[in-house]
């Protein structure tokens, strides 16, 4: 494609569909010339993409089809709809069509963190490089650092500390994973490690069961909630190296707003996590309805994503935004 003879031959259409969709008010005659030009400037923009891409171009009229359609359309502004359809559709089929990535992340997660913390319980010479005797005892006997941990600070502000910091541990590895997921690797590696050493060095002062039983209330949420952003951030990686039969511009564009629109809702997660981390945990409640109500938690989250999110991906939901709020490409034979 010779990209001078293809701008000079529709540059006047170009330019009327600009002025187009400038006017607020148009003839019957005006309105169909619009959606006309509309869709003769989503096809040259499909051109460029798939046979000569050029940047400024591509800018020009990508730029030149937003207006267009929203011209055609009209403009519509986020609502409490927009809110609810995303909890009920977009979210769950998200985690869903998602599942075979988070699901073998959490379970060798886990499964690394406990080999982790069996290393360390029974073998003195590892616990001894990772700190002097006194202070493991200090973080390990009863009263510890470790126990103290969820009450030493009013729970209001702990639990807003433990939401930002988890949401912030979320984001990176939803943001960051389209770095071919190497960002995404380091945080798993060092939530393994920290947790695998904290079971290990309660298992080795005999405290593993106390231990569990204030890891457990809220950790079952706020751990899947983590990998669940690890699971996404490696598949959005993956899609840098095989978009697929997509376009890779194309694939890259659909599971990246996928994967950021996760955000919204792994910080809703993590925020009831929070909320049991800071009320739940460290109350006088008997360790099994603490366990239970973490329990509970967890299994309800899991509904959510693999029953109700299967439900909207056999709908054909994909956990991208609105199909009306999704740039136009038509198909064109490179």
């Amino acid at each position: 494609m010779d990209l001078d003879v293809f701008v000079a031959s529709h540059q006047a259409e170009w330019h009327r569909l600009e002025v187009l969709s400038k006017q607020r008010r148009l003839s019957g005659e005006e309105a169909d010339e619009l959606v006309t030009l509309y869709q003769r400037a989503t096809s040259h923009l499909a051109q460029v993409q798939a046979a000569a891409p050029d940047p400024t171009l591509e800018g020009r009229l990508t730029t030149l089809v937003a207006r267009g359609r929203s011209a055609v359309t009209g403009s519509r502004n986020p609502s409490w709809r927009d809110a609810a359809r995303y909890f009920a559709v977009s979210f769950p089929a998200a985690l869903y069509r998602s599942r075979r990535w988070w699901v073998p992340v959490a379970v060798i997660s886990l499964l690394a963190s406990a080999l982790i913390g069996w290393w360390v319980a029974v073998h003195p010479e590892v616990r001894d490089s990772l700190a002097a005797p006194d202070q493991i005892r200090a973080m390990t006997r009863p009263g510890g650092q470790y126990e103290t941990y969820y009450s030493d600070r009013p729970a209001t502000s702990f639990a807003f500390q433990v939401w930002t910091n988890n949401a912030w541990i979320a984001a990176t590895c939803l943001v960051f994973g389209v770095v071919l997921g190497i960002p995404v690797l380091w945080v798993l590696f060092g939530n393994v490690m920290n947790l695998g050493v904290a079971l290990g060095l309660m298992a080795s002062a005999g405290r593993l069961d106390f231990f569990l039983g204030l890891l457990l209330p809220h950790g079952l949420l706020e751990l899947t909630a983590v990998f669940v952003a690890a699971g996404m951030g490696l598949r959005l990686g993956w899609t840098v190296i095989d978009p697929g039969p997509r376009p890779r511009s194309t694939a890259l564009a659909e599971e990246g707003r996928a994967t950021v629109g996760m955000a919204l809702g792994l910080a809703a997660v993590l925020f009831a996590s929070g909320i049991l981390e800071a009320f739940v945990t460290p109350s006088g409640l008997p360790t099994w309805a603490r366990i239970g109500i973490g329990v509970v938690a967890e299994v309800l989250f899991l509904l959510y994503a693999l029953v109700l999110g299967r439900r909207s991906a056999a709908r054909g939901e994909l956990g991208d935004v609105e199909e009306s709020d999704r740039t136009d490409l038509n198909p064109v034979a490179a």
